[in-house]
């Protein structure tokens, strides 16, 4: 069984994770259009899972003329 604590990240590890700065986040929050976040009294959270599912959530396909 796998560690829970490793199934979240904070936001610095988040946006590491996503090769963005984490101001970045916190935008994309504002905005409606980032990834789910969880947060802990003063502490924000990401799930791995959500940011994998996020991510694939919004891989855009080519398209085709």
């Amino acid at each position: 069984m796998s560690n829970p604590q490793n199934s979240y990240l904070t936001w610095q590890e988040a946006a590491e994770f996503l090769r963005v700065h984490k101001r970045t986040l916190a935008r994309w929050y504002a905005e409606g259009v980032g990834p789910p976040r969880i947060k802990v009294g003063r502490q924000i959270l990401y799930s791995r899972t959500s940011l994998l599912d996020w991510i694939s959530e919004n891989e855009k396909k080519p398209c085709r003329s």
